[in-house]
């Protein structure tokens, strides 16, 4: 009886399918972009969010920086970062972005931070300070926010949009039914609430949806009904993936097929661009949504 277990837990573990493989970090290009991004003591997603596309994204020599910090104050259930009180808050880190996008040449930066609730301004000013720094030192360079909702403090996120950054993102995550399961501290309403603001101050808006979290087809086409009623332009839709034993299991690896009618159904009820594929994530040729 001792010998047959180990094989009925085999049997029963999810397998990904071969459409998930992972390009592997290597190369020159990738190896430069990680020395810049040691050098100048910064964090990226890509490390800390275990992006399945890295591999590729630094090799093309880019890469999504993330700000104040690599602590969030917010513990979501889907999300490779850490949790905890963050002891971190570098007012010249803007300044170290904008000299690593500059060493990179990147053409479009890309920005997204933790979570910093316990902060009086939720990081709004070093978000303002880094997107200034970046123009400063970048002239003729786009980028893309990836903003947190900042509690719903409409006057912070103002201060973001201010200094026009092109495209402004900020991601739903999952459907309306899931969300006190994988975005406890989240609401659904007020990230709707946010992109409508942010699409009504003239920016161009971006959200992102995580499948294989147990969401039905219906709810999938209920958010994306309610993101074009609130001024979303551009929509992404990638596979979730369980970045540790402690987190969310996958519930369903959705197919290629389902991925492509997901993107002509989307495009169909008005977004402007839908990037649907299993390892499509928010920043993933994030230079084509502008």
């Amino acid at each position: 009886m001792l010998l047959e277990e180990p094989e009925k837990i085999r049997q029963t573990k999810r397998v990904k399918p071969d459409w998930l493989k992972i390009q592997l970090p290597t190369g020159t290009n990738y190896a430069e972009v990680k020395q810049i991004v040691k050098e100048h003591k910064l964090h990226t997603i890509c490390e800390d969010g275990k992006c399945p596309n890295m591999g590729e994204c630094w090799g093309a020599g880019t890469a999504t920086f993330m700000i104040l910090g690599n602590i969030c104050t917010r513990s979501c259930s889907f999300c490779a970062v850490a949790t905890g009180r963050p002891n971190e808050y570098d007012l010249d880190e803007p300044t170290r972005v904008a000299e690593a996008i500059k060493l990179m040449r990147i053409k479009h930066a890309v920005i997204t931070s933790v979570n910093r609730d316990e902060l009086k301004d939720k990081g709004a000013g070093v978000w303002a300070a880094t997107i200034k720094a970046i123009k400063q030192v970048n002239p003729g360079v786009t980028m893309e926010t990836l903003i947190p909702d900042f509690k719903a403090h409409w006057d912070l996120l103002e201060m973001v949009l201010a200094e026009q950054p092109e495209v402004v993102s900020h991601n739903m995550e999952t459907v309306e039914r899931l969300y006190r399961i994988v975005r406890p501290q989240a609401k659904y309403e007020r990230s709707l609430e946010q992109i409508k603001r942010t699409k009504a101050y003239g920016r161009r808006t971006k959200s992102g949806i995580m499948l294989g979290l147990g969401e039905t087809e219906a709810e999938v086409f209920k958010a994306m009904d309610d993101l074009v009623a609130h001024g979303c332009d551009v929509l992404t839709l990638g596979q979730y993936l369980q970045p540790t034993k402690m987190h969310l299991e996958v519930k369903a690896f959705v197919t290629p097929e389902q991925f492509k009618m997901y993107k002509e159904v989307g495009e169909a009820k008005g977004f402007k661009i839908v990037e649907s594929g299993p390892m499509v994530r928010s920043s993933y040729h994030a230079e084509k949504h502008l």
